[in-house]
């Protein structure tokens, strides 16, 4: 039996909620698989200020390094709106990704086929999108200094090393040459100054992966051509603040925040998150879609834990759920069977114990 170190983080609003989902479905993935998991709960966001004035302890952070992989749910909420930034709940997130050193996010926007009504665009303009946005995650003007602000003026700082558009750039070649082989790098390089060096470091790196197109676009663009025609793209590849909202725009064409999860990796660590918020109009109604954290648990059993199977397993039993019509409220349509946040997961889960594992690698053997 092989043993993970987990750490999760629910956080606040449905963070909970989706977490206990995610936990449940460990649960059965490990008795499937003869995988032990060692699950340790610490607090992050709000939950974390109400009980230690701090986003996020150091203890918290201490079991996030010593840990194969962090699962969090959701921090933030309007309860802490008005408190200095650097009490923030998302501070707290701020700072789990710079200590453990995640440097690269990768957002996947891939239509459930079932699901395709449910955007808010043309159906013929959607389907067969699959998008992953490649957003640099621990540089750039959310970390540059000097910052701060005064009655009279407030003022970020854009900045960006070699090294840190370098590592990223890799990342999203090494992606494209797993995916559909395609780059386009996104920066603002006819105003910027700090953009025209991004894309020349990307264009440096692209020296080594010669197979792989690379396309330079202006952000402004880029949010254009998404909601134009996203089938046009395979691999984005863009700083933390432009990575931050082009990805929310790739996740509202699958038509649910609800429905997409999020990897954030570096050299030693890898943490998994849903895209969603913390949605604390709806938290503890039994309401979230807990998809997007049963996804995240999907990527991380395939990236960091290597087991491939169990992760297309679950994938599998997603779209075979949304494929009978089984839906929460939020991606509900007038002929949909609603289901609460635990109907969900029992569904998935079912429907995952329904698949036939050896029918599953045989048919994976010969997508590969």
């Amino acid at each position: 039996m092989r043993t993970f170190k987990i750490t999760t983080l629910p956080g606040d609003g449905i963070g909970p909620e989706v977490m206990d989902v995610a936990l449940a479905v460990l649960d059965l993935v490990g008795s499937e698989y003869d995988l032990n998991f060692e699950i340790k709960s610490e607090l992050a966001g709000g939950a974390s200020l109400d009980q230690f004035n701090e986003p996020i302890t150091e203890s918290a952070l201490q079991s996030c390094l010593e840990s194969d992989a962090v699962l969090l749910g959701a921090v933030g909420g309007p309860k802490w709106d008005n408190l200095p930034q650097e009490k923030k709940p998302e501070r707290g997130l701020l700072k789990l990704r710079e200590v453990l050193g995640l440097f690269s996010n990768l957002r996947p926007a891939k239509i459930f086929a079932p699901l395709a009504d449910a955007s808010s665009l043309k159906k013929d303009v959607i389907v067969g999108s699959d998008v992953m946005v490649v957003r640099e995650l621990t540089g750039g003007i959310y970390f540059g200094e000097p910052r701060g602000y005064d009655e009279h003026e407030g003022f970020n700082t854009l900045r960006y090393k070699k090294y840190e558009v370098e590592r990223i750039a890799k990342v999203a070649f090494e992606l494209a040459r797993k995916r559909n082989g395609h780059v386009t790098s996104v920066d603002k390089a006819n105003v910027l100054d700090s953009s025209q060096f991004w894309r020349n470091v990307v264009h440096q790196v692209h020296q080594d992966y010669q197979d792989i197109p690379l396309s330079d676009m202006y952000v402004d663009n880029a949010a254009m051509q998404l909601v134009r025609d996203p089938k046009q793209f395979d691999v984005i590849v863009t700083q933390n603040l432009f990575g931050d909202i082009l990805s929310d725009i790739t996740a509202m064409i699958t038509g649910s925040l609800g429905m997409l999860p999020s990897a954030s990796i570096g050299e030693k660590h890898a943490m998994y998150e849903p895209v969603h918020g913390s949605a604390p109009e709806i938290a503890g109604q039994n309401k979230a879609n807990p998809i997007a954290m049963i996804c995240s648990v999907a990527m991380m059993l395939e990236i960091t834990l290597n087991q491939p199977e169990a992760a297309h397993r679950l994938n599998n039993a997603i779209e075979s759920v949304l494929e009978n019509g089984i839906r929460t409220i939020d991606i509900a349509s007038s002929d949909s069977t609603i289901v609460t946040t635990d109907g969900m997961r029992d569904e998935i889960i079912h429907a995952f114990q329904q698949t036939d594992k050896s029918i599953l690698h045989s048919r994976e053997l010969v997508r590969e």
